[in-house]
């Protein structure tokens, strides 16, 4: 754990980090708006079926003109469930006898049909969505769930990808590309000829959004001190919560799904030229058997830091003897792999644990978040409502971790969140100011929990495994968040199944956090499987020494 003196000598924290820190913020504050952006692109608009008497000019001037849109609409549209007009069904004929107040106005099934030319959509809110662009309603709605588990795969197989390509080749260069291909895919989505074509570069796009997640919270664990760190993964933690309020207001602002979809991706071609200032992480570098090249990093933050005097005493002699334990855990580096997170007993526990916890966490967030509409009318005044208070509960991360630790804190807010989805089964339908109290109470605790695995991850692993371990937990994630929406798809004949598994399993994976996984709060970040052990001996001996973090969330 030497490395956190040479990066006191480097200047600890300082501008370097405000610059580091301002740089990743800005990725992470788009990041959201993919993941969540078809609430509203493929939002499902109030619809009817296209009949010639409302639609048709030429039928129309055959009616009498006593007749207005209303009566035209009863003839032609069976009611539906709801007593509205039937979204997927229409008259096969009209059916005058409707308007006779003194008859019987009955009708028989056989009288209908399904919507065979098309749709007519309400634009009042949406002038555009991907549903009424591809008819995505009827017999085609479970396209628009398959869709966001097409994206969820995406991230999926994203974050197993880029946690093992950034122990190879660096984080730098994976978050640089990552945020080109995230450019390119998504702004080529507005050119989508069929939904197939959609879905397929959705895909790609979630693919380097997995590497946007994860690699700037690696690069800032991993060049800040043991007291900061909390601080500023809690920061980055806040922009996602600002993600999400920058989303409703673009959202509400820009009604057509290409225009939303444009301005949410042309960013990233900036971001993209930005990021070639940051420095890789020094503590892969030396890891990795490249200790020349971490000696220039640590000297070009020195320089930033304004700690001129650090680049004339460090040298490869003085790296090389702080850093001798890292060295010889560098002659592993042929190992990293996937399993050595279950072939090395230290790991095994805790990676089958974590998996659980990841999993979990994402199918019920995800299974909450993807259904705006179905918890109120008003889904920009949600969205905000959302990131509001996802960026309260992230805020307050730092002040729990000081009295709960980074443990109990993830488990008991996860706990939290899980229940508030309970309770909200029990609510009436008819209540609907109850369920939105309940729904933003447990987006609140999902965006704690979510602050707490961040902090809580790198903390478990060494730094020769630590993105190849992330990338794990996210593909675990990711496997949660692609069921999230495929759960939601049997609603229809299955009400209670979604809401209970997106309640109790949160419930469930919050004990294995405390039964199984250790507290790390004020823990140096291991670089190897030595400094783990180390910790374990300590822990069992009641030498674990708790560092409080009373510091402000800002520099």
């Amino acid at each position: 754990m030497a490395f956190a003196e040479l990066l006191e000598r480097a200047g600890g924290v300082g501008l370097f980090q405000a610059l580091q820190v301002f740089t990743l913020l800005l990725p992470s504050l788009l990041v959201p708006s993919q993941l969540l952006m078809e609430n509203f692109s493929a939002a499902v608009p109030s619809h009817r079926c296209w009949v010639p008497l409302l639609d048709n000019s030429t039928a129309q001037a055959s009616v009498p003109g006593a007749l207005g849109p209303k009566d035209l609409l009863t003839v032609s549209i069976p009611p539906g469930p709801n007593h509205e007009p039937h979204q997927c069904r229409r008259f096969r004929q009209p059916q005058w006898q409707l308007l006779d107040p003194n008859a019987t106005a009955n009708w028989s099934e056989a009288a209908t049909e399904p919507c065979m030319d098309g749709w007519v959509y309400d634009r009042s809110t949406f002038t555009s969505t991907i549903v009424s662009e591809w008819d995505l309603v009827c017999d085609s709605q479970g396209l628009k769930p398959l869709g966001q588990s097409i994206y969820m795969a995406g991230v999926l197989l994203g974050s197993l990808s880029w946690g093992l390509l950034s122990d190879r080749f660096g984080r730098k260069p994976a978050l640089s590309w990552c945020c080109l291909q995230v450019a390119l895919a998504n702004t080529s989505t507005i050119f989508s000829s069929n939904f197939l074509i959609y879905c397929g570069l959705r895909f790609l796009s979630a693919f380097g959004v997995a590497g946007i997640i994860m690699t700037p919270v690696t690069l800032m664990a991993e060049w800040t001190t043991t007291r900061r760190r909390a601080v500023t993964i809690t920061m980055l933690g806040c922009s996602y919560s600002l993600g999400q309020l920058t989303l409703g207001a673009l959202a509400f602002t820009l009604r057509d799904w290409r225009a939303l979809q444009l301005a949410v991706s042309m960013p990233f071609f900036a971001i993209f030229l930005i990021s070639w200032w940051l420095p890789e992480s020094a503590r892969w570098l030396i890891i990795v058997g490249k200790p020349e090249q971490a000696l220039q990093e640590l000297k070009k933050v020195a320089r930033i830091n304004g700690h001129k005097e650090a680049t004339k005493s460090l040298t490869v002699e003085v790296l090389m003897t702080s850093m001798e334990e890292e060295e010889a855990g560098a002659s592993m580096k042929a190992r990293r792999s996937v399993l050595d997170l279950f072939l090395l007993p230290t790991l095994r526990w805790r990676s089958c644990s974590m998996f659980l916890v990841s999993f979990s966490q994402m199918i019920s967030y995800y299974g909450l978040v993807l259904d705006l509409q179905n918890l109120g009318s008003d889904i920009f005044l949600l969205q905000v409502l959302f990131g509001a208070v996802d960026l309260l509960g992230r805020a307050t991360t730092t002040f729990l971790f000081s009295f709960l630790g980074h443990r109990t804190t993830l488990a008991s807010f996860q706990a939290m969140a899980g229940l508030s989805i309970l309770a909200n089964i029990l609510v009436p339908q008819d209540l609907q100011t109850l369920r939105l109290v309940f729904a933003v109470l447990g987006k609140g605790c999902f965006g704690i929990s979510l602050t707490s695995i961040s902090v809580y991850k790198p903390e478990l692993y060494p730094t020769a495994l630590r993105m190849t371990a992330d990338g794990f937990l996210q593909s675990a994630g990711r496997l949660g968040a692609v069921m999230g929406p495929l759960i939601r798809m049997t609603r229809p004949a299955v009400p209670l199944l979604a809401p209970v598994s997106y309640g109790v399993i949160p419930i469930a994976s919050s004990l294995i956090l405390l039964l199984f996984l250790p507290e790390t709060k004020g823990l140096p970040l291991p670089d190897t499987i030595q400094d783990l052990e180390s910790q374990k001996s300590a822990a069992a001996k009641g030498k674990h020494r708790e560092v409080a973090i009373t510091e402000s969330t800002w520099f």
